[in-house]
Order: C-alpha cells, then structure tokens, then sequence
C-alpha cells in the first residue's frame, strides 16, 4: 500500500496516539529503562493489548449508535444514581484533569525545546513567566480556534509521524542487544518493578481517549460496513503510539544519568554517549509530544464537556471554543508562572482512580448488549476477555486511589 493511500485510509486515530504520547509517557518509559533496563517492555504489551481492546468498542459504540460516550450514558443509564456518579466523575476526571495535566504537557514541550534554544524567562515582580510555555500556548490556541478540523488532524498527525520518527532513530542509535530485548517481552514480577509497571500501562490506558475516540469515529465514519477502516484505524494508531513508548524506554536503556530530575536531563544525558544529534532527537521528540497532548486535551475535554451538557461538538462552536479555551488557558496559566497545581493534580488522580474501572467495565458491558450495537456485539469469549481487562483497569484505578491517599 502506498503511503498516500495508506494516509488517506487513516482517520482520526493518529490523534489518540498524540494525546497518549505526552511529557509523562517519555519521563514513565525513559526511567524504566534506566532503572531495569528492558525487563518491562512486556508491560507496554500487555498496555498495547488493553487499550486496543477498550479503543475499539469505544469506537465501535460511536459508529453505530452515532452518540459519543458522554450521550450513551445520559440517555441510557437506567441507573439514576450511578448516572449522575458518572458523569460527575467523568466532568471531574476529564474536563478539571485535562486543564490540571495542560501545564505538565506545554511545559514537557518547552523543555524540548530548551535542548535547541533556551526561551527568555521574564521576571515580572514576584512571577516568572516562561516565554517558551507561552509560544507553545499560543500555537495551540492558534490551531485550535481556527475552526478547521481537517488542517488540525493533518497538523497533528504531521507530528506524530515526525515525533516518532525521532524516538524510533533515537532507539536505533543505541544499538540494543536485541536477545535483551525480546527477553523483555517474558513477564516477570518483582515487588520493586511493580510502581513502574502501573505508571507504564496507566500512560497508555487514559480514560479521555475512549470518549475522544468515540466522538471522533461518529463523525468520521456512518455505514456499520466500516467498521473495518475503524479497526485498522485505531490499531495503527495504537501499535504505533505503544512502539514509540517501546523505543522510548529502550533509548532509557542507553542513557547513562542515575536520576531525572527534569524531563530535558533525558536529551542531555545522551549527548555525551552519542553526541549532538541524539539528544537533539530526544529533545524534538518531547518538544513534539507536548505539543501535541497541548492540542488533544483541550479537544478531548471540550468534547467531553459538551457532551455533559448537551451542547455542540463541532470545534467552531461556540461551546467547544469555550470549553477548549478554558482548558488550555489554564494550562498556560500554570505553566508560565510555574505555578503547581497540586491540588488540581489530586483530585484529578482521585476522579481518574475512580471513573477508570467504571467506564472500562461500563464499556464492556455495552460491547455486549445487543440493544447498543445490534449484530455487532462482543461475543461471550470476547467479553470474558475483557473481564480480564477490567481487572487490570482496577489495579490501575486501586494506584491512583493509592497515590492520593499514600496507601502504598
């Protein structure tokens, strides 16, 4: 297949793949790399198996019922109580999570971007503003209030494909020992590995793509018949995103720092191994994977947001520009003054622990009731598959829970 008409079969699924590779999955998979060398690529397996499946019905649901999932549980939750739960949760975890994350994702970007040409910091008063967050801001904001869907897609997808090619170069210049590499894929647990392994699934498994994904696969396909260009579209955007988070940690292996105080010591640390060039790789790659979590998560929680509310989808609309905006603005808001915002942070972590094994088990179930998807269900083997997914989701959802409570 030529590469024209492999873009031109592809649809909105490079976008799940930009929202997933962001500042956190590089800093996740670098240090686990660093740490343990290749022994937890085989959790990326088991993340790239679990997010395919729960991508899939979500956006099979889109395609057939024509609701994104936000629609699907206002109007068919018989379940009073568990209802205004969700979508609590969902507001919480999705719309304040993705405004608490915005600033981690333009800060990631202005990082990468310091491996190339350190932006001016302006001190103003008691506030240091980051010129380098406030660039990147703007961009976002420039693409997202354009209105224009298709030239945002294609922007977004330009990226991935340039962000990955630069992970997977970086990874080949550190010449991996690939019988280490293939042995990474046996699983083996160790109390010690076990945080990583959570960080390293939780960063590809996020509950935000799979209402994404559904508000993107009803407006992009309409005919059940193709349900096959959905598959092959979500299955390439996930086998891609999971291979650079692969590459990603195999670049860790190489680097020589002990720590990772910051998420640009990942681009500094190689220079002296494998020169300029490597680093700046890395660096462009973090660049380019904050710049495009800066995009989706705004899109994704204004999809969200006016779902909950009843209220246009279409990314010209007044609603989306408001809820787009709102999120991204305090994304550069926190970013640019250095402001942390922890407690935003924690009970994003709080509704994401909670709303993760929810809406995976919700998803599930929907994947099997015939009055959703008609002859395109989940058969019983499929769906006793997916129990085994929910329980991973679980442990996922107990972590986060952990994390803010300090269970563990």
């Amino acid at each position: 297949m030529k590469l024209k008409d492999l873009l031109k079969k592809t649809g909105p699924g490079p976008l799940v793949t930009a929202a997933f590779i962001g500042p956190g999955t590089v800093t996740v998979c670098s240090l686990a790399g660093i740490q343990f060398d290749y022994t937890l690529l085989w959790a990326l397996g088991l993340s790239l198996v679990a997010t395919l499946y729960l991508q899939e019905i979500s956006g099979r649901l889109g395609l057939i019922t024509r609701m994104d999932l936000s629609e699907l549980l206002k109007k068919q939750s018989q379940n009073q109580v568990f209802k205004i739960l969700s979508l609590v949760l969902v507001f919480l975890a999705i719309g304040l999570g993705n405004a608490a994350y915005e600033g981690g994702n333009l800060t990631g970007a202005n990082l990468g971007l310091g491996v190339f040409w350190e932006a001016p910091v302006w001190e103003i008063n008691s506030f240091s503003i980051q010129s380098g967050t406030l660039l990147f801001g703007g961009l976002a904001f420039f693409l997202l209030w354009s209105g224009n869907y298709k030239t945002l897609e294609k922007a977004l997808i330009a990226l991935v494909i340039l962000m990955s090619l630069a992970f997977l170069m970086a990874a080949g210049m550190t010449r991996p020992d690939w019988s280490a590499v293939f042995s990474g894929f046996v699983p083996v647990f160790d109390e010690e590995k076990l945080p990583t392994i959570v960080a390293l699934i939780g960063t590809t498994v996020v509950p935000y793509n799979l209402f994404l994904y559904a508000s993107l696969a009803k407006n992009r396909w309409i005919k059940p018949k193709e349900i096959t260009d959905m598959r092959w579209d979500i299955s390439l955007a996930v086998i891609l995103g999971v291979g650079v988070s692969m590459s990603i940690l195999i670049v860790g292996v190489a680097n020589p720092v002990s720590e990772l105080r910051t998420a640009a010591d990942i681009a500094q640390g190689l220079r002296g191994v494998f020169g300029e060039f490597a680093s700046y790789l890395m660096g462009f790659g973090l660049m380019a994977a904050g710049l495009t979590s800066t995009i989706t998560a705004p899109l994704a929680g204004g999809m969200v947001i006016c779902g909950l509310l009843g209220k246009s989808q279409e990314i010209q609309s007044t609603s989306m520009r408001i809820g787009m905006g709102s999120i991204l603005l305090l994304g550069i808001v926190v970013s640019s003054l250095g402001i942390r915002p922890f407690y935003l942070i924690t009970l994003a972590q709080l509704a994401n622990g909670i709303l993760l094994p929810i809406i995976s088990g919700w998803l599930i179930w929907a994947g099997s009731q015939s009055g959703f998807l008609g002859h395109h269900t989940n058969s019983k083997t499929w769906t006793f598959f997916g129990f085994l997914i929910w329980v991973l989701t679980l442990v996922l959802g107990l972590k986060s829970l952990g994390a803010v409570f300090g269970w563990f």
